[in-house]
């Protein structure tokens, strides 16, 4: 804040310097500089009186009148200059002045005029950029402190408007996930108080069932049939409280709301193809989109984006680092875009597990990952009704998302 200030001043003095020494040099220009009219039309007239020729004063605009002169020159008021012309020496009166006062004025005016422009573009610029942003600097850091409670109070208008609309929305969006992991941790816990004590009893009554069949206490077989059809039975309940742990699990991995719309199809491939151009120029990877027929989706444009983005993303990861591209399909009024990548080493027997949770395959290499990708893909695409599959062809990894026509 300050160091602008600095630079506003600094502005406002070189302006001040570079007016007052343009004046300065404006009037003191010096005007007995060659090539001044009165002079050429003295030139010509004593060329005149040297050749013997009339000449008549009122064809020229500065010499007012041409005297002969003796060795004393009588002062006057007008200016003068002299001249020797056959020994003889004249005195030639001029009128003229140079008068560039209009120039100097319009100089002056436009000078003040885009002065003016540019200290009132500073200010406004202090007032609509800097002094806003010095009011969101700290703001980052507190969300990342955990600090959620203060909101933006700046609206969407001005040049930060939309940046702090977003960042307001950023913070609404931690907070309540932030109040979904405290209710999801209660959750959890009474989750886990409640199985432990429901599996508690069909465990007990298996231990109580299998240490009488160890000391014999069971002798025909029709009872230990009966005993053992019990023990299947509290190991089926054991197996559904199991599935309930694991089916709540995976349940939770993915919170995102989904608001179902109407998108087109170019405004969604423009989008994806602007965020990875450049990325995959410079990864040197060619980057292909083929031609589509443009067309209404149903499902929602943001979502869909994410989806798109994570397949590439994984396309290059996994890929062979030579070509990626995106192909268009139409079926059963259905949108199909798929994403190719070259290079596939996953194992046909790998691929039907490629979209479950926290799942990764054999071919993952040095790659960070959760395992999570293709699994909140196959989520997000479902809830705006639609699927995602993929398959392995000529070496080539290609995964489709399905979108329903609108």
């Amino acid at each position: 804040m300050k160091s602008y200030i600095k630079l506003l001043i600094a502005v406002v003095a070189v302006l001040a310097a570079v007016f007052v020494g343009s004046n300065i040099v404006l009037n003191n220009t010096n005007e007995d500089g060659g090539g001044r009219p009165y002079r050429v039309e003295a030139e010509r007239i004593a060329l005149k009186i040297k050749n013997g020729e009339d000449y008549n004063l009122g064809d020229y605009k500065y010499i007012k009148s041409v005297e002969k002169q003796s060795d004393e020159f009588e002062s006057g008021d007008s200016d003068y200059l002299v001249k020797q012309i056959g020994g003889t020496l004249y005195r030639f009166d001029y009128s003229y002045h140079s008068d560039n006062s209009k120039a100097i004025g319009m100089f002056n005016i436009c000078f003040i005029v885009l002065s003016a422009v540019l200290i009132a573009v500073l200010v406004l610029v202090y007032f609509r950029v800097i002094r806003p942003f010095r009011t969101i600097s700290d703001y980052p850091t507190e969300l990342a402190k955990g600090n959620l409670t203060m909101p933006l109070k700046q609206g969407r208008g001005g040049y930060f408007g939309k940046f702090l609309w977003g960042l307001d929305l950023l913070r609404e969006k931690l907070e309540a996930q932030k109040k979904s992991e405290l209710e999801l941790k209660k959750k959890n816990k009474s989750l886990v108080l409640s199985l432990s004590h429901d599996i508690k009893t069909p465990l007990g009554v298996i231990e109580l069932y299998s240490k009488a069949l160890e000391k014999g206490l069971y002798k025909e077989e029709e009872k230990k049939k009966q005993i053992a059809q019990s023990i299947n039975e509290k190991c089926d309940d054991i197996k559904s409280y199991v599935d309930g742990i694991i089916k709540a699990s995976n349940d939770e991995i993915i919170n995102e709301e989904v608001n179902l719309t109407e998108f087109d199809l170019s405004e969604l491939i423009p989008q994806c193809e602007s965020f990875y151009a450049d990325k995959l120029r410079l990864l040197k990877i060619d980057f292909e989109i083929s031609s589509y027929s443009d067309c209404m989706l149903s499902g929602d444009p943001d979502r869909a984006l994410e989806v798109l983005q994570n397949l590439i993303e994984n396309a290059i990861k996994y890929g062979d680092g030579k070509k990626i591209s995106i192909s268009f399909d139409r079926e059963d009024e259905c949108q199909l875009v798929s994403v190719h990548n070259g290079g596939c080493t996953l194992s046909d027997s790998e691929l039907p597990h490629i979209f479950d949770s926290f799942w990764r395959g054999s071919n993952v290499g040095s790659n960070s990952g959760s395992g999570l990708g293709l699994y909140i893909c196959r989520q997000l695409m479902r809830k705006m009704n639609g699927d995602i599959f993929a398959e392995i062809k000529d070496n080539e990894m290609i995964v489709t998302a399905v979108f329903p026509l609108a």
